[in-house]
């Protein structure tokens, strides 16, 4: 029996069967396969920028990641990858590739999506910068084929023009859907916690600005001879109590005749927000993968638990920088083109942290044991 060949020579040659050249969509057609809008952009940096565990967890992540060395076998080769993650120029005012892989991982965070650029210098002979591109800029579109990812320019216009060097152009998606060439934010399904959020946070602050900033309401009731002279009494009681609230020391008001002081809202308390605050956090800090230590919660828990949740991060992490091994691999593999060599690196990652240390540490000691007790039973 014949056996079936697939008559495929080069990727680019692969045909998707699956795959729609002009998907439809009802609702928004034109979003198939572009980037998350301007809308929820905005929306997410809107979160971001108002809700502080959303920015410090996300800070949390990019700077855990934590830095790394790129080992190609050849010393002379791995001191000059150093030297040049050092000194390449990130941006319009940082250096080396630490900020630039630090911009490119929140940005991944925030949209799901991250775009950055390596640029070559006019000899086209090294590296001279990196640029992290805003997804303003830029859109990314298929053109029917899904191995096939277009990077184009939009200018002002609104005009799209393919990048002329598409193979400078660094470009990562975080949670992809299927079918489409963009990825999902950290964030999604947050917006509505957060706004539930910031209305109760909103309310507290207009809570207190009513009650705890205190107000009083001056009560005068004329008897039936003070009648004819109440209008008179009454501008003299409010401007008496002008002053004595108005006095930066202390001051006593004294009238004559029935007059009454009671504290506005002095009845009333303010909402517990204890009980759905938490459960708000607790639902924000379980879509962002912190421990809630870590953000600076006070939640009761277990040492136990809270081994578990730091190993649960370091799972995370770790997803992160794999995305960010094959930003770095074709950062170094265009250095190295530019310089006329070819080699292929490792990427070493520091342990995320002195726990870590301690555990491998522990678990070497524990093997080391176990091969020497079984050594000794085979004697």
């Amino acid at each position: 029996m014949a056996r079936f060949r697939f008559p495929f020579s080069r990727s680019s040659d692969l045909k998707v069967q699956t795959a729609v050249s002009e998907p439809y969509d009802s609702t928004c057609s034109f979003l198939s396969n572009s980037l998350p809008t301007l809308f929820e952009r905005k929306l997410y940096k809107a979160l971001k920028d108002n809700v502080p565990i959303v920015d410090a967890a996300i800070s949390k992540i990019v700077r855990l990641i934590g830095t790394f060395t790129v080992s190609t076998g050849v010393d002379t080769l791995d001191a000059q990858l150093q030297d040049f993650f050092c000194s390449v120029r990130v941006n319009g005012c940082e250096t080396g590739i630490q900020s630039f892989l630090s911009c490119y991982l929140q940005q991944l965070l925030l949209y799901g999506t991250a775009v950055g650029e390596i640029v070559p210098d006019a000899a086209h002979r090294t590296v001279a910068a990196l640029y992290n591109a805003s997804l303003d800029d830029i859109e990314l579109s298929s053109d029917g084929n899904p191995f096939q990812v277009t990077i184009c320019t939009v200018n002002q216009n609104g005009q799209k023009s393919p990048v002329p060097y598409p193979e400078l152009i660094l470009c990562s998606a975080i949670m992809t859907e299927p079918g489409q060439i963009y990825g999902t934010s950290l964030l999604k399904g947050l917006p509505f916690i957060g706004e539930t959020l910031l209305k109760i946070f909103h309310a507290i602050d207009t809570n207190w600005e009513r009650i705890g900033n205190v107000r009083f309401a001056v009560s005068y009731k004329p008897s039936d001879s003070e009648k004819p002279f109440s209008k008179d009494r009454a501008k003299l009681i409010a401007a008496e109590w002008s002053k004595a609230m108005k006095s930066t020391q202390p001051k006593d008001f004294i009238t004559v005749g029935d007059v009454s002081i009671k504290v506005i809202g002095a009845d009333n308390q303010i909402p517990d927000s204890h009980i759905p605050v938490r459960q708000l956090l607790e639902q924000m800090t379980a879509k962002l993968s912190i421990p809630p230590f870590l953000l600076g919660l006070s939640w009761s828990s277990t040492e136990r638990m809270s081994s578990q949740q730091a190993d649960i991060l370091t799972s995370e992490l770790e997803y992160y920088r794999r995305v960010l091994d094959t930003v770095i691999r074709k950062i170094v593999k265009v250095y190295c083109q530019l310089h006329g060599i070819r080699a292929d690196c490792n990427i070493n990652w520091d342990n995320i942290n002195l726990q870590d240390e301690v555990e491998l540490a522990r678990a070497r000691l524990l093997n080391a044991q176990a091969q020497k007790l079984e050594s000794q039973r085979k004697e």
